[in-house]
């Protein structure tokens, strides 16, 4: 059977996802498939709970309620705009960014992995045409 490329972009993914979510898990941090969807789109100097929704295509009202979440898990924190008084930016607080850190270990090695076992002129050659789909399949690039 022949799968489509959507899928066959999925299945790794998916692979990818739960070694990451697992390995957080064995490290204490209990972040949860939605919540990261969330967290991994806050900019480096901060961003409205507004956009984070737009980016993870989700409502405002779960994207609030996903924030809360994380703030209680001290994952993040919000912080008053400095470009409007009125507005709050959600920061990555120290707790997300150990556990950034414990990812990227995580990420590190998964990706050696499929090196390893694709070649690394098949895995180059595999990076740079998803990079080149990017372009047209991501918004916020």
């Amino acid at each position: 059977m022949d799968l489509n490329t959507g899928l066959l972009l999925f299945i790794p993914y998916r692979a990818f996802e739960q070694r990451v979510f697992a390995a957080l898990a064995t490290a204490g941090y209990a972040i949860t498939p939605a919540q990261a969807r969330v967290f991994q789109r806050i900019a480096p100097g901060g961003s409205r709970t507004t956009d984070l929704a737009e980016q993870a295509g989700v409502t405002k009202q779960t994207a609030g309620f996903l924030v809360e979440q994380l703030e209680r898990q001290g994952y993040v924190q919000r912080v008053p705009d400095p470009a409007d008084g009125r507005a709050r930016l959600v920061r990555v607080a120290a707790r997300g960014a150990e556990a950034v850190a414990h990812t990227s270990h995580v990420v590190a090695e998964i990706e050696a992995e499929w090196r390893a076992h694709l070649g690394d002129a098949r895995m180059d050659e595999m990076r740079s045409a998803l990079t080149a789909l990017r372009e047209i399949t991501d918004p916020w690039a």
